[in-house]
């Protein structure tokens, strides 16, 4: 049997994703290959009423959201790396509360980030960190869609359904 994974995701314009997409391709091909550079929105325990999830989606009033980065910044114990979103992020948990409303009551709030170095397949080393952390990457970008993406494990990443806000 094969096991998929669904996620909400926002993906990363053409104009801001160049340099993080440089970088992912050169120090992660592996995750480069298989997904765009994206903030994950929903994960796929979240969408089990999946028909609920995209009227809520059809349903939302916004025309964007934008999210402040902050530099880039080493996880599961140094391997990975990721660029965090800093502030509140109150408009990126506002929207996921409105996706899940009447799903799940209280949605966990998670830190919304863009990861570079997946630590499944990519390792960081301080000598990368370095190469990385002299690059100019984008500190803010606005998001225009959802996207609802599929992966069959270990495949590409696939893209069902777009909602535009």
């Amino acid at each position: 049997m094969t096991k998929k994974r669904t996620q909400l995701s926002l993906f990363i314009d053409a104009f801001n994703s160049a340099s993080i997409e440089k970088i992912r391709a050169t120090f992660n091909p592996v995750q480069y290959a298989l997904i765009p550079a994206h903030v994950t929105l929903c994960r796929e325990d979240e969408l089990e009423q999946m028909e609920k999830v995209v009227q809520n989606l059809q349903r939302l009033n916004q025309d964007s959201i934008t999210i402040d980065f902050g530099p880039i910044v080493r996880f599961s114990e140094g391997k990975g790396l990721l660029i965090p979103a800093i502030g509140p992020n109150a408009s990126y948990q506002q929207l996921r509360a409105n996706i899940l409303q009447g799903i799940i009551e209280n949605p966990r709030i998670p830190e919304p980030h863009i990861t570079l170095m997946h630590p499944r397949n990519a390792t960081c080393t301080d000598e990368i960190f370095a190469k990385i952390a002299a690059h100019n990457l984008p500190n803010k970008i606005t998001f225009k869609k959802i996207s609802l993406i599929e992966q069959e494990i270990g495949m590409k990443w696939c893209i069902l359904d777009e909602f535009h806000l």
